[in-house]
């Protein structure tokens, strides 16, 4: 097993992180045309037509992005599905959803861009077949174990590798999409500063605090902040560089939103 792991060891883009890489891209499609179905069995009676201002305000931010990070070459689709559930995620192949719970959160342009540049991250960075890999290799270690140990000892097992590699590989995977996507944002004429109040904001509706951190798949609210000011002069730099002059108003508020006074109850999953 540990001739297979590392002979299926490598770099991630951009970060350059040694990483485990043992799907294949059919694989991942498969993955994603599965996903993707799902998906439309389970909301598409809750999506909003192309034309509707919502869907034209995902696509004007997500388009911006997905340019900056040379990614026009996918078949790119932006979903909105209307549920007060505060959550946004991209499937392999530039499939994007974004719900409509969010939107109280993020407010603007600018905190759009925060959620789907880490979103559209995970896409540029190949998490989603990283994370395939990771679950792939555990379920062999797992099957290797349950035939020499009880079934007792098996679930202890798979417990403490999720613990051990899953959840803190995942972690990483969110971390790396919080910097590359702060990065893609910036790059793509957004304030990143933004950024910082949509996490203050999130924080405000987590449930799990720092404690509990080793138990999650992604870092505490309060976790990204620090990072995000951390990484906030790159961003700046980033954003300064790039060809910002063009009279764009990216921090313009989400056209005809009614103002909200409360926020969702739902926890982001991000």
């Amino acid at each position: 097993m540990g001739v297979y792991y590392v002979a299926h060891l490598e770099e991630a883009p951009i970060s350059g992180r040694r990483r485990f890489m043992a799907v294949s891209n059919e694989d991942v499609e498969n993955m994603a045309k599965h996903s993707y179905q799902e998906i439309m069995r389970e909301f598409g009676h809750q999506m909003l037509p192309a034309s509707h201002r919502y869907t034209a305000f995902v696509r004007r931010v997500a388009t911006r992005i997905i340019k900056a990070g040379g990614m026009e070459n996918l078949d790119w689709e932006f979903h909105v599905i209307e549920s007060p559930e505060a959550n946004a995620f991209v499937i392999p192949g530039g499939k994007v959803f974004v719900f409509t719970g969010l939107l109280p959160i993020v407010k603007n342009e600018d905190g759009l861009a925060t959620v789907l540049g880490h979103e559209i991250a995970h896409q540029l960075l190949g998490h989603h077949a990283e994370r395939m890999s990771y679950g792939q290799f555990l379920s062999i270690i797992q099957m290797i174990v349950s035939i020499f140990f009880d079934p007792t000892f098996s679930g202890f097992n798979r417990m403490f590798l999720e613990l051990g590699i899953l959840l803190p590989n995942s972690r990483k995977c969110e971390t790396e999409a919080d910097h590359v996507g702060l990065q893609l944002m910036a790059q793509a004429c957004f304030d990143p500063q933004a950024a910082i109040g949509v996490w203050e904001r999130m924080a405000k509706l987590n449930k799990f605090k720092g404690s509990f951190e080793y138990l999650q798949t992604h870092p505490s609210s309060e976790g990204r902040i620090e990072k995000m000011r951390k990484w906030m002069p790159e961003a700046e730099q980033k954003r300064a560089d790039s060809d910002c002059q063009q009279g764009r108003s990216s921090s313009s508020m989400i056209v005809g939103h009614q103002k909200i006074t409360a926020y969702p109850s739902t926890i982001p999953a991000f």
